[in-house]
């Protein structure tokens, strides 16, 4: 099926004629360029069945804030939803506690 006629008011390119960025598309066999891809976080808490998350364990707990105190998503800490949800209730104890901080300025 052919593309739509050419209409001056969209633009130089007629319709289904517009450049792609050759950085994002695929290769000649349909293969990611190189460097654009990812690794599979791990759950640290799934893969270490003994460790828990405690509430009291600021240490373990400060990896999951920013250093303005607010909870890091999964996507960068990697954790599984499960986890994850342990972790944020943990940090929200700790911080009623206070034994840290709700926001740092």
């Amino acid at each position: 099926m052919p593309g739509r006629p050419y209409s001056p008011r969209r633009g130089s390119r007629p319709y289904g004629e517009r450049k792609k960025d050759p950085r994002f598309s695929a290769g000649p066999r349909g293969e990611r360029p190189p460097g654009r891809f990812f690794q599979k976080k791990i759950c640290r808490f799934c893969s270490d069945p003994g460790g828990l998350i405690d509430y009291k364990d600021t240490e373990k707990l400060s990896r999951f804030l920013t250093e303005k105190g607010k909870i890091l998503p999964r996507r960068i800490t990697g954790n599984c939803a499960k986890h994850q949800r342990m972790t944020g209730r943990a940090l929200k104890r700790a911080r009623h506690a206070a034994l840290l901080a709700f926001q740092l300025e």
